[in-house]
């Protein structure tokens, strides 16, 4: 209670300790992106080959887990040492380039760690110091990671698509965002939302628009914040997709049909909806209902 009290007198504090979290958070975050997808691959081709009967050669597997082995150069394999893992810093400081074999580092590990640290600052004052406050940072760093992955493989990975579900659904009992009858009709008007969408894109154009790990991924945004939530998130990721859909078609001059990953889109709406969907909601009822 003492330092809830503290942090409620001096709550640029509190900002501030989220902020420097959050981008250490984000420093996690870049190691899900990288190697969770990697993960996957090499358990889905570890179970191919069990199943063909072909032998697996120790040597051909990656051993990698989010834990080991210890961050390092992609390029020179030498381990990083802690002062070259400070978030954002770091990077600035050794001008993106390893601080061994002097080969560049990628933009996109401070840009994660950056819109982690903000996204987060801004639950946090939006939320204030409550329970809110904690379930709204796993949420938005859930996404983050969600939205990376599909843009980097087009992979929605059940593991923090369904964590999402789990989540909202306990949530739901404390009446976080949501009550629990909201929260399991929402997970299971997101998840038919989408399956009956691709079912009828399917039956008409006889193609794949849509991949499961999007019926749960709108399934978990629907447990987490209610069914109400739901058609605002359709809208606004619909709404989003055309802009940056048409953009990158323009930006590229490809102009014919190409896959583009639907998850970033649904990350951003489900981030707006949680921050904002209320609001939304009651100000379309005011101006067209009511």
């Amino acid at each position: 209670m003492e330092i809830i009290n503290f942090f409620s007198e001096h709550f640029n504090i509190y900002l501030i300790l989220v902020a420097a979290i959050s981008l250490i958070i984000g420093s996690f975050l870049n190691v899900v992106i990288y190697r969770l997808p990697r993960m996957l691959i090499d358990e889905w081709n570890k179970e191919c080959r069990e199943y063909l009967g072909l032998k697996t050669n120790p040597k051909d597997v990656e051993q990698l887990n989010l834990y080991v082995p210890f961050s390092h150069c992609t390029h020179c394999k030498k381990t990083l040492k802690p002062w070259h893992n400070i978030p954002v810093i770091s990077y600035l400081v050794l001008a993106g380039k390893c601080a061994y074999c002097r080969a560049p580092i990628s933009l996109r590990y401070p840009i994660v760690e950056l819109i982690c640290c903000i996204s987060s600052v801004y639950i946090a004052w939006h939320f204030g110091i409550t329970f809110q406050t904690i379930a709204g940072l796993l949420f938005t760093w859930i996404v983050i990671i969600l939205t990376f992955i599909d843009l980097d493989y087009q992979l929605l990975p059940d593991n923090l698509t369904l964590l999402l579900v789990w989540l909202g659904l306990f949530f739901s009992i404390f009446s976080i965002f949501t009550n629990s009858h909201n929260a399991i009709l929402g997970a299971i008007t997101g998840y038919i939302i989408f399956a009956l969408t691709q079912w009828l894109f399917l039956l008409l154009t006889g193609k794949v628009g849509m991949g499961q790990g999007d019926y749960k991924f709108l399934a978990g945004l629907g447990a987490y914040l209610g069914w109400q939530q739901l058609p605002v998130i359709i809208l606004l990721a619909s709404v989003i997709g055309i802009i940056f859909g048409v953009t990158h078609m323009a930006i590229k001059r490809e102009f014919k049909s190409i896959p583009l990953p639907f998850g970033p889109y649904l990350a951003l709406a489900g981030w707006i909806s949680l921050t904002w969907g209320n609001e939304i909601v009651s100000l379309y009822i005011h101006k067209f209902i009511i």
